[in-house]
C-alpha cells in the first residue's frame, strides 16, 4: 500500500534528519541491501555439508586422519557457499536500471558515480527539489 503525500513528507523530513543528524549511521542502514541467497547455492552447500560429515564420520571410524581432515574442508565448503553470496552474475544485477531497461544512459550511473544510485542520495534529491519549490 503507498504512502500518502503527507506520510511520504514526514518520511523524508525522519530520513533527511537522520543525515543531518548521523551521516554515518545513515550511510550504514542505506548500505544494507542484501540479495537473496539464490536456493541452488543454499541446497549445494547443505548437501556438501552433509557430505562432509559422512567423511568425517568414515574418516574416524577407520582412523584415518587425512580422510577426516578432507571431510573437514567439505563442510567448510559447504558452509561457505551457504553464508556467503555470490559476485557479480544475473542474480545480483538482474533489477538494476541499466542500458536498454529503461535506465539512464552511461549503464544507470548517478553523477556521483555509484552503480544505480543509493535510496538516501534519490530521497534527499527529491527532498531538496520539494523544498526549493516551496520556496
Amino acid at each position: 500500500m503507498p504512502l500518502s503525500e503527507h506520510e511520504q513528507r514526514m518520511l523524508d523530513q525522519l530520513e533527511h534528519q537522520l543525515r543531518t543528524e548521523d551521516p554515518r549511521l545513515a550511510t550504514q542502514m542505506a548500505d544494507t541491501r542484501r540479495d537473496p541467497v539464490p536456493v541452488k547455492r543454499v541446497v549445494l552447500g547443505a548437501v556438501l555439508a552433509v557430505v562432509g560429515l559422512l567423511v568425517i564420520v568414515i574418516g574416524v571410524a577407520n582412523q584415518l586422519v587425512p580422510v577426516g581432515v578432507l571431510g573437514a574442508l567439505v563442510v567448510g565448503a559447504g558452509i561457505f557457499l551457504v553464508t556467503t553470496r555470490p559476485r557479480g552474475g544475473r542474480a545480483a544485477g538482474a533489477d538494476r536500471p541499466g542500458p536498454g531497461r529503461g535506465g539512464r544512459p552511461g549503464g544507470g550511473r548517478p553523477e556521483g558515480g555509484r552503480p544505480g544510485g543509493d535510496f538516501m542520495g534519490r530521497l534527499e534529491r527529491r527532498w531538496d527539489a520539494r523544498r526549493e519549490q516551496g520556496d
